[in-house]
């Protein structure tokens, strides 16, 4: 039996590291029921609540979560019927963070804890003023349990782990850190150096890259695709991506994307199944389209050099359509290796893009 009935923890999880994973842990296997609550004002890059939710979500499937934004918290708020409210800042002093969360619990919630766990020294001051909000209103006194006070098994913050989150991966989940993998999209035109340049850049960066999954089922069906093979396509192209970003470091060369298999759709059939269409919105952090100034290669899987010019127009004006910044690589071989890596480099630079601006079909 459990020592506690409803436990609580409360955390920013930005991102979620292995000490917290340590202190809930400690928590579920104290309680019959958990609670974890995230939230953080402002947010961080990459660090939304939808992709704080599946994290712990993923790790933790028998806690309850509320991954809060401002937008999440008032949709709550009028469910309940509340008036509602938004969530204080991070620098708020604790007595303003304590009250929100004794409202939370009370209001929208509606469930009150026993216990909290902490690994901070705020924490006997938290459960004492859900205490007394509690018991004010019949419900029960709130125990504090401190697991790792002062980080000593695990000697680690968010902050410096957001510091340089590639130096300090070994704090992380793999189910976490593969949400800061970046993604390299490699596309063009039959005979372009796609796959090549994939493989070149993963080596040069010490990474993995994504191989194309269509070739290779082409192949092994004789050359023959059916209509149908190609969501299959693309839908396995996606999971080789997923898979492979958990073991990747800092980048994933990707040798084509779900938007080569829509073209393919088109050219042999004429249209593309409406899943495939929205595969093919796959968000990725760099685009490179190779250009098709390069001799022609017949290795007896590809059409001809004019079909080659044909899809490269189609990217043109896909990636035109869609917005989408990318870089065009033509020229001499070394040259386009070292405009590559400069541009994958770049994305060092950059802030992660939030969850819901990076299109991310299952």
């Amino acid at each position: 039996m459990s020592a506690f009935a409803h436990g609580l923890v409360v955390g920013k999880f930005c991102p979620l590291h292995i000490g917290h994973q340590l202190l809930l842990n400690y928590a579920q296997e104290s309680c019959e029921e958990l609670t974890v609550l995230s939230y953080t004002k402002p947010g961080f890059p990459g660090m939304d609540a939808p992709r704080r939710e599946e994290w712990l979500s993923a790790l933790y499937p028998r806690a309850t979560h509320w991954v809060l934004d401002d937008d999440r918290l008032a949709a709550h708020c009028r469910q309940r019927g509340v008036a509602v409210q938004t969530l204080p800042q991070n620098d708020n002093g604790d007595d303003v963070h304590r009250q929100f969360v004794a409202w939370l619990l009370r209001e929208v919630i509606g469930r009150p804890v026993d216990v909290i766990f902490t690994s901070e020294a705020y924490g006997p001051g938290f459960a004492q003023a859900l205490s007394r909000c509690q018991l004010a209103i019949g419900e029960p006194e709130v125990s504090h349990v401190s697991v790792d006070m002062g980080r000593r098994q695990l000697p680690i913050s968010g902050t410096a782990i957001r510091g340089d989150l590639h130096a300090h991966r070994q704090w992380l989940s793999p189910l976490v850190y593969k949400d800061f993998v970046r993604r390299v999209a490699i596309v063009g035109g039959e005979s372009t150096g796609k796959s090549t340049l994939a493989v070149a850049l993963a080596q040069a960066f010490g990474t993995v890259h994504a191989p194309e999954y269509g070739r290779e089922l082409w192949e092994a069906q004789g050359g023959i695709l059916a209509e149908s093979d190609l969501l299959h396509i693309a839908r396995t192209q996606v999971a080789r991506e997923d898979s492979l970003s958990l073991t990747a470091s800092r980048f994933l060369m990707c040798d084509t994307t779900p938007l080569t298999t829509l073209l393919y759709a088109r050219a042999m059939f004429g249209r593309s199944d409406p899943a495939l269409d929205y595969l093919a919105q796959r968000g990725y952090d760099r685009w490179i389209l190779c250009d098709p100034d390069v001799p022609f290669v017949q290795d007896g899987t590809r059409r001809n050099d004019a079909f080659r010019h044909e899809q490269h127009k189609q990217y043109l004006e896909e990636l035109a359509a869609r917005g989408t910044r990318y870089l065009r690589l033509s020229g001499a071989w070394d040259t386009r290796i070292i405009t590559a890596i400069a541009a994958v480099e770049e994305l060092d630079s950059e802030p992660y893009r939030d969850w819901l601006s990076r299109p991310y079909p299952c």
